[in-house]
């Protein structure tokens, strides 16, 4: 099984960086996150947001493989706690399928990602900008397996 976040937006900031290359380092061989930027779609006044969306989800669908299960971070999907991303984790692990993690653009992602999707995840009822969601995915990752590795990390 192999972890695949997939996210618009390229040239984040050093601290993104920094938080995601720290979580990433932190997590067991049998889960290393692989990170795929994609770019972001071009936007302006002259252009419709629903272009560059539907540019950033083609962009996404061909990097997902046609057995991947597909998670969806979407402001309209189902929250979820950490012991719940646990025990999904471990669900996970069990089946073997590769794991792909989609963060969307400014816009989100278009209606036919959603559909792909076999699960949609809202963070938080607040709204995040992109380069924060990837450091919070990444920590509710690693924190996820310490629960399931009883490690110490976690404390409830």
């Amino acid at each position: 099984m192999k972890l695949k976040l997939l996210a618009v937006g390229t040239r984040m900031p050093s601290w993104v960086e920094s938080g995601c290359t720290e979580y990433g380092k932190r997590m067991p061989p049998e889960l290393r996150v692989e990170t795929i930027e994609i770019a972001l779609g071009a936007r302006g006044k002259n252009q419709p947001a629903s272009k560059a969306i539907e540019k950033e989800s083609q962009a996404l669908l061909k990097v997902i493989g046609d057995q991947d299960f597909v998670v969806a971070l979407d402001v309209l999907g189902r929250s979820m706690s950490t012991e719940k991303l646990a025990a999904n984790l471990a669900d996970w692990q069990m089946n073997g399928r590769d794991i792909c993690l989609l963060i969307g653009g400014p816009d989100g992602l278009s209606s036919e990602c959603l559909a792909r999707a076999n699960m949609r995840w809202s963070l938080s009822d607040l709204t995040m900008p992109h380069p924060l969601v990837r450091i919070v995915l990444m920590e509710q990752l690693y924190r996820a397996w310490t629960i399931n590795a009883n490690h110490p990390y976690h404390r409830s």
